[in-house]
């Protein structure tokens, strides 16, 4: 029964924290400052969930940078996605072989 009300609660917050700014700020932003750094909070938040991951991924710190490097130089170069993810997995894989 805990579970459920744990479920309940949590579905309850998630919703609030949705409808709040919506129900807030019904009418349209017209600040140019604030409008642009609302545009720049999913990068930073995907920055942030992500670069943990990568460091923690593998169990050595030195991998994990070759293949971060080589994933920002692929994405900074434009490439697929399926390029890079493959390219930047492939070189932290033959820095674990070569350490």
């Amino acid at each position: 029964m805990s579970i459920a009300i744990y479920i309940l609660v949590m579905a309850v917050v998630t919703y609030l924290i949705r409808m709040i700014p919506f129900a807030l700020l019904g009418r349209k932003i017209h600040s140019r400052y604030f409008r642009s750094f609302l545009h720049y909070i999913p990068y930073a938040v995907l920055s942030a969930m992500t670069i943990p991951a990568i460091f923690y991924s593998t169990n050595s710190v030195p991998t994990a940078a070759v293949g971060t490097v080589v994933a920002i130089l692929l994405a900074y170069l434009e490439k697929p996605l399926i390029v890079v993810a493959l390219a930047a997995s492939c070189a932290a894989l033959a820095t674990g072989f070569v350490l």
